[in-house]
């Protein structure tokens, strides 16, 4: 996986927490709700957690239903009680409410990320996951996530490397569809193979590519239309990669 440049600003300490913490985060798929299953969350954190999350969810004017759906994941993950989940929303919707950050919200990551970075960092994740639940964060979004992780005392670079971590391996591979492929070596260097290979090889190496563009994989992505877009053109050209090389072969 790309690793996050170094900064002077890290402690040692909270550098070697960071580098473990996108690691899981990249085996984890990129879905946060599914690294703080993993690697759980002191109870002291999910106040400022849900309060934040719903202060970025209505960065747009509006909470959307992919902002609610990323709460319940992370209630769900942390395994939380009926009563620790009332109040995980109630947290929420004070976030919702507030049209500023109040100084005291991240006082406890504050205070406990320069001893013990993975609380703050694990938060920081939550927050910048829920900053592209649409896409690519929209500035609004994005402003206000980099906002609550300078709150809890965590300086930008992080949210700026936690975004790149994403870019890197959620965004990259729905870029431009590549030209519906005309010859056997198009459509071979379309799915990472070669005219020698022989066609089982080949075989697996469409399935894995086709499965990258899988309904159900794009949907835990939660992209935006475009992106959808993009990506049903690339399974096609997939498709007739795959359908050239067949009749060849």
């Amino acid at each position: 996986m790309p690793t996050h440049s170094a900064h002077p600003a890290l402690s040692p300490r909270m550098e070697a927490a960071f580098s473990g913490l996108l690691k899981r985060l990249s085996v984890a798929d990129h879905q946060a709700q599914k690294l703080i299953g993993q690697a759980r969350l002191p109870r002291w954190c999910r106040r400022p957690l849900f309060f934040f999350l719903g202060y970025i969810a209505k960065a747009d004017g509006r909470v959307s239903e992919q902002d609610i759906g990323f709460a319940e994941s992370l209630i769900t993950a942390l395994a939380l009680s009926k009563r620790q989940r009332r109040k995980a929303i109630s947290s929420f919707q004070k976030g919702k409410a507030s049209e500023e950050l109040p100084s005291f919200t991240g006082l406890t990551l504050r205070l406990s990320q320069r001893i013990w970075p993975a609380p703050a960092l694990k938060v920081a994740i939550c927050l910048c996951h829920a900053a592209q639940l649409k896409g690519r964060p929209i500035k609004p979004r994005r402003y206000r996530c980099e906002d609550t992780i300078d709150q809890i005392g965590l300086p930008v670079t992080i949210s700026e490397d936690i975004f790149e971590s994403y870019a890197s391996r959620v965004w990259s591979d729905l870029s431009d569809a590549p030209p519906k492929p005309e010859t056997l070596e198009q459509a071979c260097t379309l799915l990472g193979v070669t005219r020698r290979d022989p066609l089982a090889t080949i075989k697996r190496a469409y399935r894995k590519k086709v499965s990258e563009c899988h309904p159900d994989k794009l949907a835990q992505r939660q992209l935006n239309a475009a992106e959808h877009a993009l990506a049903k053109e690339r399974l096609l050209r997939y498709q007739q990669a795959w359908e050239l090389i067949r009749r060849r072969k």
